[in-house]
């Protein structure tokens, strides 16, 4: 559980750095970047059968699932523990698309079902244009676009470098955003046409080092990073076996690090309600796990939130390497670059109170910022904490930590577009 990946999860997200990442950790707030997801994985399912199967295997509700409209879809086992998630999106009356694993997982449970369906691997490129100035680069580039009159979480469509373009309004920076989608053989073209419009507007392409800080300070928890998914039970046995052969090397999802020293894998699943996503669980409908959150959602134990690192501790970590003797484990910058889920537990008065998570160094707040799942009775704005930073029998720092909201950043991705 605690064995180094072998290689690095973030080279996915393309190179470390393109000018450096304390300017790229910039754009978001001050112009806008284009960042590549296009390694995420999409699957196509079509056939009458379709919106049962998402309904099925999803805490969301599909009533009123509109053409045109994304969802974030979750999927939990038995124990309301998140399996995958990710995006679906409507494109006609039985055609849906699903972005990330959670397309594994729709297939596996359509295989063994009774579903008038088909599901399809597609390959799509994926890339996240977001910032203040994302909308005037778009408007300007994609001219006759019905941008402005797109709502949050649908998708319009554009046309770009002469290309049809799928642009999916979100905001995983807490900025307007926009991700722009379509056949990855067009992809090149696509990304050199918004790079060479963006100049105009301050364009950043994100580099690999800190594009998960948007993910940090708008609190959007991450896979691998924030939990572990629910796939290593033994009546998941099956499923791991197959999500695993479709994975590379850097999409494994269990290499853990930290002061939390779990005694069961099951210690670092997380359920919606945990993660902060308890408003997209609706109960219109059946599915795996519904009785578990139903409980969790009337009486919730933990809630997450961002926890504020104490400047003059962080700075002993680091001090700690040029003194003689035992040092603390090295805290990276501005975030952990191997893929681990870096778990440190959090105390109050000695007593184990939550787990943190995403530590990272947000240059733009200049503060040590981290994602937190806290108790309940401790989770109040302003109460101060401790994180454990290290491992479980080796040194550990203990850091001062103030409960602060989450999301950290302010949320600028919603609204009238018009207005902008």
């Amino acid at each position: 559980m605690r064995t180094p990946p072998s290689t690095y999860a973030w080279s996915r997200f393309g190179a470390p750095e393109y000018t450096d990442w304390l300017d790229e950790s910039l754009s978001w707030k001050e112009s806008c970047y284009i960042g590549d997801w296009s390694f995420l994985w999409q699957h196509r399912i079509t056939g009458p059968d379709s919106l049962k199967l998402l309904a099925d295997i999803s805490v969301n509700s599909f009533e009123g699932f509109r053409l045109g409209q994304s969802k974030h879809a979750i999927h939990t086992d038995a124990d309301g523990k998140v399996i995958h998630e990710g995006i679906v999106t409507k494109f006609g009356d039985d055609d849906f698309v699903m972005h990330g694993r959670g397309g594994f997982w729709a297939n596996y449970r359509a295989e063994r079902g009774s579903y008038d369906l088909k599901i399809t691997q597609e390959d799509w490129f994926i890339y996240q244009v977001s910032g203040p100035k994302a909308l005037a680069l778009l408007d300007k580039l994609a001219t006759d676009n019905q941008l402005r009159e797109t709502k949050y979480m649908h998708v319009c469509p554009l046309k770009i470098a002469g290309h049809d373009v799928v642009a999916l309004r979100q905001g995983m920076a807490g900025e307007i955003g926009f991700e722009l989608q379509g056949p990855r053989e067009h992809g090149d073209a696509v990304y050199a046409a918004v790079l060479e419009a963006g100049q105009e507007f301050g364009i950043r392409r994100l580099g690999a080092r800190v594009t998960m800080i948007n993910h940090l300070e708008a609190c959007f928890p991450t896979i691998a990073t924030d939990y572990i998914p629910a796939i290593f039970s033994p009546d998941m046995a099956e499923y791991l076996e197959v999500f695993r052969s479709s994975m590379p090397p850097f999409a494994q999802p269990a290499y853990i690090a930290g002061s939390y020293d779990g005694r069961d894998i099951s210690e670092y699943y997380r359920s919606p309600v945990e993660l902060g996503w308890g408003r997209n669980i609706k109960f219109d409908h059946d599915f795996v796990g519904r009785a578990a959150l139903e409980r969790e959602k009337a009486q919730p134990r933990r809630v997450i939130r961002t926890l504020e690192w104490n400047a003059d501790d962080v700075v002993d970590v680091f001090s700690s390497l040029f003194r003689p003797g035992e040092h603390y484990p090295f805290m990276d910058m501005p975030r952990d670059q191997r893929g681990f889920m870096w778990a440190d537990k959090v105390t109050a008065g000695g007593e184990l109170v939550g787990v943190t998570t995403s530590r990272g160094y947000s240059y733009y707040f200049r503060k040590m910022l981290s994602l937190a799942t806290i108790d309940v009775a401790h989770a109040d704005i302003g109460e101060r904490l401790t994180v454990h930073w290290g491992t479980p029998d080796g040194p550990q720092k203990e850091i001062r930590a103030i409960v602060a909201p989450a999301p950290y950043k302010q949320d600028r991705s919603r609204g009238d577009l018009h207005a902008v």
